[in-house]
């Protein structure tokens, strides 16, 4: 299964993201923080930036929404531009419906986890998303340490999508830099969000690939 890499924009220059986004245009994907100030502290940017965001950026946005009310506002990021849409299952009253509408609306749909919310609140409906998100730190802010007690988790996504022969995604998200994406790929996750670690980097088309490669290397399905 490919490893991708999607740096994320939260670690960024907000007043320069075009100008950013040519920066990490060697990666797979943007990721792209929507963060409502309510169901986590911070606040980022909305809609209409989003909107604008896919219009100028040379890569797929990888849309996560960290707000309240996931089943009123996911499908319009959709509609927007944005190439998958996850959102978290602890801010919808019905995930699996929310899933298939955003994928009529034409995005991939992943389902976020919380460190504290239990992979057994997903693991039955893995065929309903194309992604799953396991956070490997508490959503809100970057710069934070990543959680080895997410790996368990992350084996576990692992291990009943290769059962099920699924194609679903193992995204994980939060402290990925040289050293923890070997941890998570060695746990089974193909997908990484790095923020500060490329972003902080001068170089940051060669970050961007030196983590593709550790994480090939040691990728274990």
């Amino acid at each position: 299964m490919a490893i991708h890499i999607h740096p994320s924009i939260l670690s960024a220059d907000f007043v320069n993201f075009e100008r950013d986004f040519l920066t990490v245009s060697s990666a797979d994907a943007i990721h792209v923080d929507v963060m409502d100030g309510h169901f986590v502290p911070n606040l980022t940017f909305g809609l209409p930036m989003v909107k604008r965001m896919a219009e100028v950026s040379p890569l797929p946005l990888d849309v996560h929404l960290m707000i309240e009310n996931a089943d009123d506002h996911a499908v319009a990021y959709a509609l927007a531009g944005a190439t998958s849409v996850t959102f978290h299952v602890e801010a919808s009253t019905n995930p699996i419906s929310l899933s298939s509408r955003i994928r009529e609306s034409g995005a991939s749909s992943g389902i976020a986890l919380r460190p504290g919310t239990d992979l057994d609140v997903v693991l039955d409906s893995l065929d309903s998303y194309d992604m799953v998100l396991i956070m490997t730190v508490e959503p809100g802010f970057g710069g934070q340490r990543f959680m080895d007690e997410m790996m368990p988790k992350v084996a576990a996504a692992r291990a009943e999508v290769s059962r099920l022969g699924l194609s679903t995604v193992i995204q994980v998200d939060g402290g990925i830099d040289e050293n923890t994406i070997i941890t998570a790929a060695k746990a089974g996750a193909n997908n990484f969000v790095s923020g500060s670690a490329v972003f902080s980097k001068s170089d940051r088309a060669q970050e961007i690939n030196m983590l593709r490669n550790l994480a090939s290397e040691f990728y274990c399905a």
